[in-house]
């Protein structure tokens, strides 16, 4: 899932009235209530339908049954399901019709990353000492020279693997109940800093830089990567009921730098009254206030504010990192992160200490389970980094020459970014499909499909169909694209997606897709949404129990 989506300028100057374009079904929607599939007319204009649609017949009348609701009368609805021998297609309507994906777009966009840098790629983060080195003091600066790593160590596990939590902590301003990892968000920058401490360094007269040149960030990416990233480039903010109503609230954050300040006026109110709390950030994020309330039976709520200057940020954080491992700097840390400092290459300086991250494969399992919205937009920066740009739009001719080598349809997709949330994305269930259908001819087919959200068990699918026969048997990334109706004052939803592998046993995983666009909701509340998202986890928990016509 993406993150509600507000309207937003299209890349680079199309007009921003086209942002509306979200907020609608793609095409005139049949309404559910009748078979969707075109009659046949002999005044009709209308095309005919796509090879294999199937309409409604043969489906599960569960299915059925779900697409006929009043509330998708005004509402479009495209699925396909394929077998894997031959590809061919069990259940298919408008399968070659343009749907707003959502976050299913990230089946696209992390392929070209997985396969492009490799699936045992590893990030390495060096720090160069640049100056000369009498003994134990370096006269001079320590340049981070940033990798564009996703996580720098702050979700990494004793064993090598990423941690996540199956709602992350990145959509917590958006939807109740998300989560922290226990691990250190500073982990790697503590790394860092104990490794100079061993290669014998114990003072710096100079300054820390970090050397975020790899690409320039593109604001037309949202969220925006950038080459060095700390705890997603967020502060996390835990506010926890005091003892009783009237007592201020206890308060705890995350990852905790200097200059970067939180205060805290939210009080504790009575059990059952509402918890609001609101997070208002100044003087470029580093000074965060915490206003309003919190019930006495809550649960600690976690609210996020960005970080205005990640680079700065990692700075300040590897000297106070080196002053905790034995190493003093003697540079201000408050001050500017001096890039001007930096030489034009590192060729000839020593490294004095590095950061290697798990596996690209890894981080790609975290976008996927999560819908990691700013790991997805970084992979199309990676790319660009691939053909030698600084640029991250370079990235989007890498990943169509991928999507060309894979036998994928890329005519069938339109992506402005990798996250699946610009107002221009456009998907055919049959593009991503193709995507589906090309790792099962991969050796990463089983990590490919365990990276996926599993029906009931982790990730965005973790609270779905728990007890369904289906339970753990669908394999697939959902897809949601959300905003407002002012003028009926509900949510007008522009997507709700799915799209995987259905387990039928026997070694068999057909491919599928199934998505609505043109939805709203009764009222405003956003957890109305999590509604039509349980519809179409049971439509790919009664495709994987169904038997094929």
């Amino acid at each position: 899932m993406s993150r509600p989506i507000h309207p937003a300028p299209l890349r680079r100057g199309t007009a921003a009235a086209c942002a509306a374009l979200l907020f609608v079904a793609l095409a005139p929607g049949t309404a559910s209530g009748a078979d969707p599939t075109p009659a046949p007319s002999s005044t009709s204009s209308s095309p005919p339908p796509p090879a294999g649609d199937t309409g409604l017949a043969g489906l599960d009348p569960r299915i059925t049954a779900i697409m006929r609701k009043p509330e998708y009368r005004n509402a479009q609805w495209g699925l396909l399901q394929t077998e894997p021998d031959g590809g061919r297609v069990v259940h298919s309507l408008f399968p070659g019709q343009f749907f707003i994906p959502g976050s299913t777009a990230k089946l696209l966009s992390v392929s070209g990353p997985w396969q492009t840098l490799g699936a045992d790629h590893r990030f390495v983060t060096p720090l160069y000492a640049v100056g000369e080195r009498d003994g134990a003091t370096l006269t001079g600066d320590l340049d981070l020279v940033a990798q564009g790593d996703l996580t720098m160590g702050g979700r990494t596990r004793p064993d090598g693997t990423v941690a996540y939590t199956d709602l992350d902590h990145t959509y917590a301003n958006d939807f109740p109940g998300a989560t922290l990892t226990p691990e250190n968000p500073l982990a790697g920058i503590d790394r860092l800093a104990r490794q100079v401490r061993e290669a014998g360094i114990t003072r710096v007269d100079g300054d820390v830089i970090v050397d975020s040149r790899l690409f320039l960030p593109d604001p037309e990416l949202v969220p925006t990567p950038t080459p060095m990233i700390i705890n997603d480039n967020l502060i996390d903010l835990m506010t926890t009921p005091g003892d009783r109503a009237g007592a201020a609230a206890r308060l705890d954050w995350r990852p905790k730098v200097a200059p970067y300040e939180v205060t805290s006026a939210v009080k504790t109110v009575a059990a059952g009254q509402p918890t609001a709390v609101t997070v208002t950030a100044t003087d470029g994020g580093t000074r965060m206030r915490l206003t309003g309330t919190i019930a006495a039976d809550a649960e600690p709520l976690l609210r996020t504010s960005p970080i205005g200057d990640p680079a700065a940020f990692g700075r300040v954080a590897l000297i106070e990192a080196l002053e905790r491992a034995g190493v003093h700097v003697t540079a201000d840390p408050s001050g500017p992160n001096p890039v001007g400092r930096l030489p034009r290459d590192y060729d000839g300086r020593p490294r004095v200490a590095a950061y290697t991250s798990p596996p690209y494969s890894q981080y790609a399992k975290l976008i996927l389970k999560v819908s990691h919205n700013l790991g997805a937009n970084l992979g199309i920066c990676l790319l660009a980094v691939t053909a030698d740009s600084n640029q991250c739009e370079a990235g989007f001719p890498v990943l169509a020459d991928f999507l060309d080598r894979a036998g994928v349809d890329r005519k069938q997709a339109q992506l402005m970014d990798g996250r699946g949330g610009n107002p221009a994305d456009r998907a055919t269930p049959q593009v991503l499909v193709q995507m589906l259908a090309y790792w099962q001819r991969t050796p990463d087919a089983r990590l490919f499909r365990e990276a996926l959200p599993i029906l009931g068990v982790d990730g965005l699918l973790a609270e779905n169909c728990r007890s369904c026969p289906a339970r753990g048997k669908v394999f697939a990334k959902t897809g949601a694209a959300v905003g407002g109706d002012a003028l009926n004052d509900r949510l007008a939803v522009g997507a709700i997606t799915i799209a995987g592998y259905l387990d039928k046993g026997g070694g068999r995983f057909d491919t599928f897709y199934a998505g609505v666009n043109g939805a709203s909701t009764p009222g405003a509340d956003p957890t109305e949404v999590l509604s039509i998202a349980n519809d179409l986890a049971l439509i790919a928990a009664y495709l994987q129990e169904s038997s094929s016509p």
